[in-house]
């Protein structure tokens, strides 16, 4: 009977892990990897994007981590995938499937950057909240590469920024773009549809001929989710 009871606890355990994901990392090419978070929507667990970049003087980080929980173990596994530590970090709005970790990373003394946009919004709501601040699209430089920060106009949100790396043409979209997996558009409520389009057009214009594009949440696989989310946002109307 013991045997049994241990039996049907550790099936017990082995299906909650496996309806509440953790931690998940992806190699996207080079130095630069997709790593991916899960927190609870209506019981299902819905994964939320984030990146980084290994170069020779730190890590950068894009987006923190959605599940709170899981801010320590992202700086571990990269430290231990790595031998590097991460250094800056950056968030692409308030929300905070991008912005939940902020504070703490920045107690563990790494640099931490939102606009200023991004940061009075996140005054006002409660949100985490970014050292340091920059007032305009801003290219930062680590080590061997350099990255650029975007405003392509009110979207998502009023405040969503891309990241782009001009030379690797790697876009990080965050919660402007949808992935291919997207059914609808998901939270609205503080979207400007009639703008996002416009937006959406300007990242395509800015960012040219991307190899890789990874939206906020679900697939970062297909080079179509741009032009997907502007199928979705003509649906919506």
């Amino acid at each position: 009977m013991k045997a049994i009871h241990f039996l049907i606890t550790l099936l017990f355990s082995i299906s909650l892990f496996a309806q509440t994901p953790g931690l998940k990392i992806s190699h996207l090419t080079g130095d630069f990897y997709v790593y991916t978070t899960y927190k609870a929507y209506k019981g299902t667990p819905v994964s939320a994007n984030g990146s980084y970049v290994v170069t020779n003087k730190g890590v950068i980080i894009i987006d923190t981590p959605w599940d709170t929980i899981q801010f320590q173990p992202l700086l571990d596994s990269i430290e231990n995938r790595h031998r590097q530590k991460v250094v800056l970090c950056i968030a692409t709005h308030s929300h905070e499937d991008r912005s939940a970790g902020l504070e703490y990373y920045k107690q563990k003394g790494i640099k931490t950057y939102t606009s200023k946009q991004t940061d009075v919004i996140s005054e006002k709501t409660g949100e985490k909240r970014a050292e340091f601040l920059f007032s305009k699209d801003t290219t930062f430089t680590l080590g061997q590469y350099s990255f650029e920060t975007y405003y392509p106009g009110e979207g998502h949100t009023k405040d969503n920024i891309v990241i782009w790396f001009p030379k690797e043409k790697i876009l990080h979209g965050g919660c402007a773009i949808k992935s291919m997996e997207a059914a609808d558009l998901g939270y609205v409520k503080e979207a400007n549809l009639s703008e996002w389009p416009k937006s959406l057009n300007r990242i395509k214009k800015h960012c040219a001929s991307p190899k890789f594009i990874i939206p906020g949440h679900q697939s970062w696989r297909s080079l179509k989710s741009i032009d997907h989310t502007l199928k979705l946002l003509k649906e919506h109307k």
